[in-house]
């Protein structure tokens, strides 16, 4: 453990004398380590100058410091003899010197303590006291001088030998002490020490590189000489407060410490000397610039690593890092950059006198550490910057966009002012010590930016385009539908005619629209190419659901066509039409309809689907092959129709005879229809017998003729009889029941005859009670008369030869019987 000078009672600029170095060799870290921090030695970089002593023991070296410096070393007792005072190394400031000066005191040599190891610790001693010294005191007695075994030369030599082991960038000034000064003069002296010195220096083994080497070289030799402190201590005292004045300012230019090479920091000097003296130790050669720079290296990681620790628990830095968490924080870069020179300017005081290339190697290294620290708090903000300069702009196109101004034009406005808004958020986030590449941030932005507006583009084009499409569906899709229905000869020309000049409208009116978005030509003529395919596709969507329905149309085709003249009227059945050409007429436009039916024509190409129609369904047989002798073969024998693809094919050849087939079946009754009504026209027109006959029952009827001129009784019956006769004939439809049958229709009249008979009568009677008894004109409806029966029978007439399709004669007896 380490001793303190008993007599060392420090207060002010005093300090207490501290053992670093046991009389065993060990080092104490610790102690040396106190009295740095207690000398407040840390603080003065450069400006500090190291003395040490060396001598032989009882010298009085111990003594001559303590007056010199005004240190408390322990000092011998000459009352009880010769004997080892110091041992080991011990350390103390000089009081009242500037600059600060740091004093070792040395065990002294030659002593019979040690015996055989007096050498070993000598020369790690002296090497040591050269090492970390600026100054080395050589305590030398006077007597000695010039003499060839005197005691002061095996120091001498101890001091010249460890010297080769040490590679030091500096001179070190080495002051020659000599004691109890005799009265040779002091020239005298000090030629006879440097020649003793140049003797030694000779003498000594030197290293290959030092063979040639002067003594100058290495050090700056100066002498003085003090009388004896027993015989003349006021001399003494005066003497060294000469010399005292030497040590003051001594790292002066011209002053003893001025070489100022190599000199390790103040704050590293604990730590130099437990290094050099570990070296020292081990019986090492001792490097010290190497050693300089190992020292530099310690003590500028230590200063960087302390730098580190209060920087990450800086108030100021964890304020600014809670912030950045929570939202965007204004002067990023200059509230961080402040934080971080605070402590790299710290860094750059402490360090200021090491080695250059170690404190600017570790210098980066702190900063490259701190850069670290808060690289993810920088990241963060960089990342909210990014993600408000993002929303902001989406902000901003929409309301741009929503103020209907174009679209290209808003996009290119709104990222201008983006990219401008986040290279002002960059410099206000920089950080001057860092090398941020700020393109990555304005590409990442970019390209943000554009995967932004390619979405709402591609919406915005969505939507336009289904708004064309729509208004294009819209215009297509009715007047298609309605000219497919009406089935006429020139329908695909019509729709043809439609679809182009819609259909190019709409094109330009969308590539009006597109104009806004600036869109490169291909793209353009894509979505104008998927318009047409659009409008393409209704017409074939609706021309496929009119195919579906081609039966039902046909049929109302031959209807129209079969029961309805050239004027739209309907058709009254006499027995002047030709029913086999109305039929073949309305069987034709039917036919022109399935042919109209069986393919999509919006290409403008000529085919033979009508001919090869006609041919094969209508005309049929031997009257085919007059007609047409470009179909050798049965044409509807076939799935696809000759120069129409598959693709445009609605009804295929097999089909359309299929539905041929199904259509005439279901037409078949319509014609029976109308040729019975035909034949019931002329029946009725041809119910009187022939003049002829009405002649000859006139000559062969005259006898019975006169007989009832004569008899008027029974020309009076005959009468009753005809007006009952035509009572009945008014009554009922006589002609239509003549129609299904005599013997039926004769079968009705009887079994309806009495019945009516008795309403006739009671209708007579009732009419004639009313007019005799009535005082009032009557409120009743008026009897049945015969002008009411003859006016409903015609009506019924009239119904029965308009419509074809009415139920059958009896059907008509029924409702009206009902």
């Amino acid at each position: 453990m380490a001793e303190t000078a008993p007599d060392g009672s420090g207060s002010g600029e005093e300090c207490h004398a501290t053992q670093v170095v046991s009389a065993d060799g060990e080092m104490d870290a610790a102690a040396m380590e106190r009295f740095a921090a207690a000398a407040g030695l840390p603080g003065y970089g450069l400006s500090y100058a190291v003395v040490s002593i060396l001598g032989p023991q009882g010298s009085g070296k111990s003594t001559l410091l303590n007056h010199l410096f005004g240190t408390k070393f322990r000092e011998m007792d000459a009352l009880k003899g010769r004997q080892q005072t110091t041992k080991g190394i011990w350390i103390a400031k000089a009081v009242g010197i500037e600059p600060f000066t740091v004093v070792l005191d040395l065990e002294g040599t030659d002593g019979r303590e040690r015996g055989q190891d007096d050498t070993a610790f000598e020369k790690q001693s002296a090497l040591f006291a050269l090492a970390v010294s600026d100054i080395v005191l050589i305590n030398l007695w006077c007597h000695d001088i010039g003499r060839e075994h005197a005691a002061n030369r095996p120091l001498l030599r101890t001091v010249l030998q460890v010297l080769m082991r040490l590679f030091s960038p500096r001179k070190t000034t080495l002051l020659l002490v000599i004691r109890d000064k005799t009265k040779t003069p002091l020239e005298y002296l000090t030629q006879a020490l440097k020649e003793d010195l140049q003797k030694i220096w000779d003498s000594v083994e030197k290293p290959e590189v030092y063979k040639e080497a002067e003594l100058s070289e290495f050090f700056n030799v100066e002498v003085t000489a003090l009388s004896s402190y027993e015989e003349k201590e006021e001399l003494f005292k005066e003497q060294v407060g000469e010399l005292r004045q030497r040590f003051c300012h001594s790292i002066s230019p011209g002053g003893l410490a001025a070489d100022r090479r190599g000199v390790v920091p103040a704050s590293g000097f604990c730590l130099s000397a437990l290094q050099i003296w570990k070296v020292i130790r081990e019986n090492k050669d001792l490097n010290l610039p190497a050693h300089k720079v190992m020292v530099a290296t310690v003590r500028c990681e230590e200063i960087a690593n302390e730098k580190l620790r209060h920087f990450v628990s800086d108030k100021g830095w964890l304020e600014l890092e809670a912030a950045v968490k929570s939202g965007s924080v204004p002067s990023f870069g200059k509230k961080l950059s402040a934080i971080l020179d605070l402590y790299l300017s710290e860094y750059d005081t402490e360090t200021m006198y090491f080695d250059e290339g170690v404190r600017i190697a570790k210098r980066q290294q702190l900063e490259s550490s701190l850069l670290n620290h808060t690289y993810p708090a920088l990241e963060m903000v960089i990342e909210n910057l990014h993600l408000v300069v993002l929303n902001k702009f989406k902000s901003d196109l929409e309301q741009s966009l929503r103020t209907r101004k174009g679209f290209a034009e808003s996009v290119r406005r709104c990222a201008q002012a983006s990219m401008a808004e986040l290279d002002a958020g960059l410099r206000d986030a920089a950080v001057k010590h860092v090398g941020w590449d700020a393109s990555k941030d304005k590409n990442k932005l970019q390209q943000h930016i554009q995967d932004y507006v390619a979405s709402v583009r591609s919406t915005k084009l969505d939507e336009l385009t289904a708004n064309y499409k729509k208004k294009l569906s819209d215009k297509l899709a009715g007047p298609v539908q309605s000219i497919l229905e009406n089935g006429e000869r020139d329908a695909w020309a019509s729709v043809r005619r439609l679809y182009r000049l819609e259909t190019e409208n709409a094109a330009l009116d969308l590539l009006d629209s597109l104009l806004e978005f600036e869109l490169d030509q291909a793209t353009s003529n894509k979505m104008v190419s998927d318009l047409r395919e659009h409008a393409r596709s209704v017409v074939e969507m609706k021309a496929r659901e009119a195919a579906a329905n081609v039966l039902m149309r046909m049929k109302e085709r031959f209807s129209t066509v079969l029961n309805r003249d050239r004027d739209s009227m309907p058709r009254t059945w006499t027995g002047d039409e030709d029913i086999r050409a109305i039929t073949r007429e309305a069987r034709l436009e039917a036919l022109r309809l399935l042919s109209v039916m069986a393919a999509i024509r919006l290409d403008d190409k000529p085919d033979k689907i009508e001919r090869a129609l006609v041919t094969a369904l209508l005309d049929g047989g031997a009257l085919s092959q007059k007609r047409s002798i470009e179909f050798s073969y049965d044409p509807l024998a076939s799935s696809t129709w000759e120069e129409v693809s598959p693709m445009q094919t609605l009804i295929t050849p097999v089909q359309c005879k299929t539905i041929w087939r199904q259509f005439k079946a279901e037409t078949e009754y319509a014609v029976v229809q109308a040729i019975s009504m035909q034949e019931a026209h002329r029946l009725r027109k041809n119910w009187l017998p022939p003049a002829w006959t009405i002649l000859l029952l006139a000559i062969l009827g005259y006898n019975e003729f006169m007989f009832l001129l004569r008899n008027p009784l029974y020309l009076l019956g005959l009468l009753v009889a005809l007006v009952l006769s035509y009572a009945l004939w008014l009554q009922y439809d006589i002609t239509a029941y003549f129609r299904h049958g005599t013997l039926s229709s004769l079968l009705t009249i009887v079994s309806r005859l009495l019945p009516t008979i008795m309403d006739i009568l009671t209708a007579i009677v009732n009419m004639g009670h009313n007019q005799k008894h009535s005082t009032h004109p009557s409120h009743r409806p008026p009897p049945l008369h015969t002008q009411s029966f003859r006016n409903q029978t015609w009506r019924q007439a009239q119904v029965q030869y308009q419509s074809p399709d009415s139920p059958s004669s009896s059907s008509s007896v029924n409702s009206n019987d009902s």
